[in-house]
């Protein structure tokens, strides 16, 4: 038969394991609690563009991406980018996008009165897309894009905090983010948010 002390440590030593499992439990709860107070904002709201990112104010994470093959304006390729192109004095705005995206095709036709509007440098990140079908989307859409540099696996959408296509940066001429759009810009969106967001940008650099 086992003593008290015995009995004790045993008790002690199967409750680890046990902890170590209702720790595992809880991780996934803590994040999935974490997401759904994000869209609860979003809901509450009234306006699911407006999810929080924990990037604003912050420079934009660091990348280089490969411009899309084939791609040219006016017979000239057009460039990759990077995130030192964003930060060289002047606002600009990053757009996610592909051409499998329905809610893209809606939001083009925005992004092109965007930069009619404000002659912002618009810089585009084609995701997890197909060379020859992101070529054909800006062919027949018109591009829009200074530059256009392709994420084919997603690396660069994860560390922008991008929940889908097409999520739309408004970042300073520091290279800082100020402003995020999640879905399809309206015509609306467009003069009531990212348009006072780029303005904004503008006066802040001019000011510094």
């Amino acid at each position: 038969m086992q003593g008290p002390q015995e009995e004790q440590a045993a008790t002690q030593v199967s409750a680890k394991p046990r902890r170590r499992r209702a720790g595992w439990v809880v991780a996934p709860l803590i994040i999935f609690a974490a997401l759904a107070t994000m869209f609860f904002y979003a809901l509450q709201t009234g306006d699911p563009s407006r999810l929080p990112s924990a990037l604003i104010g912050k420079p934009v994470p660091q990348f280089t991406l490969a411009p899309l093959e084939g791609l040219t304006d006016n017979g000239q390729p057009v460039p990759g980018f990077s995130n030192a192109d964003l930060a060289r004095g002047q606002p600009s705005v990053v757009n996610f996008w592909a051409s499998w995206c329905v809610p893209c095709v809606q939001e083009h036709p925005v992004l092109v009165e965007m930069v009619r509007r404000t002659n912002v440098d618009l810089y585009g990140i084609n995701y997890k897309d197909q060379t020859s079908a992101a070529r054909r989307f800006l062919g027949h859409y018109g591009n829009p894009y200074k530059a256009v540099g392709v994420d084919t696996n997603g690396r660069v959408a994860i560390d922008w905090g991008v929940y889908g296509m097409p999520e739309t940066f408004v970042v300073d001429g520091k290279g800082r983010i100020v402003y995020k759009h999640v879905g399809p810009i309206s015509i609306q969106a467009l003069e009531s948010q990212v348009i006072p967001a780029i303005e904004a940008a503008r006066k802040t650099g001019s000011a510094s």
